[in-house]
């Protein structure tokens, strides 16, 4: 049995994730109606991802005999006024929620919830590979998106992105 605080931050990741969806989503409608589908692409796929995360700590809760608490979505705050702002923005909300994950598996380790904390191992290292692609995205743009070119064949790398669902099984 999970205890109320465990429960309380998984369901408060649960509304975040969704949130980063939402972010997400608002950060690739930008980059479409700037012409750059490559970002509008990896934005999408980004988008996918924190669903399923937040499907997956639903399916946790759900597994373990709790109830969900759907919260409202709130709308993303963010202006963006240059192509680096989504991609800083990003980064740093990947540091935010990287922060909860560590406080919900802190709660964990409290209680002596290793069904959790085992839980939590894969996102753990899920935001590690998220917070780099996220710092890697703003370095390649300082790097080379300032010129037209550069901007033309990162635009066209992110492209490439597919979305492939996670491989975390409960």
């Amino acid at each position: 049995m999970l205890s109320a605080k465990v429960v309380e931050l998984l369901n408060n990741q649960v509304n975040a994730e969704l949130y980063s969806a939402y972010l997400y989503l608002d950060m690739a409608n930008y980059y479409k109606n700037e012409g750059l589908d490559g970002y509008f692409n990896w934005y999408k796929v980004q988008a996918q991802e924190e669903r399923d995360h937040a499907f997956l700590f639903m399916e946790y809760l759900q597994q373990n005999g709790e109830e969900v608490v759907l919260e409202a979505i709130a709308k993303p705050d963010k202006e963006f006024k240059a192509f680096t702002d989504p991609l800083k923005a990003g980064a740093e909300h990947e540091r935010l929620v990287t922060g909860m994950i560590h406080d919900i598996y802190a709660a964990a380790y409290e209680e002596k919830d290793f069904r959790t904390m085992q839980f939590l191992d894969w996102f753990v290292k899920e935001q590690a590979e998220e917070e780099d692609n996220a710092d890697d995205m703003v370095k390649k743009f300082e790097l080379f998106g300032n010129d037209s070119k550069g901007l033309y064949q990162l635009d066209n790398e992110l492209k490439a992105r597919v979305y492939s669902a996670p491989s975390l099984t409960l």
